[in-house]
């Protein structure tokens, strides 16, 4: 008898969608302090996804989501490189 796997989903931190988890990018805090962008979903520490879109990444910008969610300031580099990573991806 076949079982369905159950599908991770996730909440983008700008948009409020939930989605699955390969269909979102993850934004990792590490114990240092340290911002960046975690394509694997894999880095350890405290962490925050976004839809792999551009309106997504826009919005996550103008308001600030990662540096509520992250409890850090979010250098503006961070944001450069998760539209970097939408533009690839589509």
């Amino acid at each position: 008898m076949a079982t369905n796997k159950k599908i991770p989903l996730r909440k983008c931190v700008a948009t409020g969608e939930m989605k699955p988890k390969k269909e979102m990018i993850r934004v990792v805090r590490s114990k240092e302090g340290n911002v960046e962008v975690d394509p694997t979903g894999k880095k350890s520490g405290r962490g925050a996804y976004l839809s792999k879109t551009k309106e997504a990444v826009e919005l996550a910008k103008k308001k600030n989501v990662f540096s509520h969610h992250l409890e850090v300031q979010v250098p503006d580099e961070v944001y450069e490189e998760l539209m970097k990573f939408v533009e690839k991806e589509s």
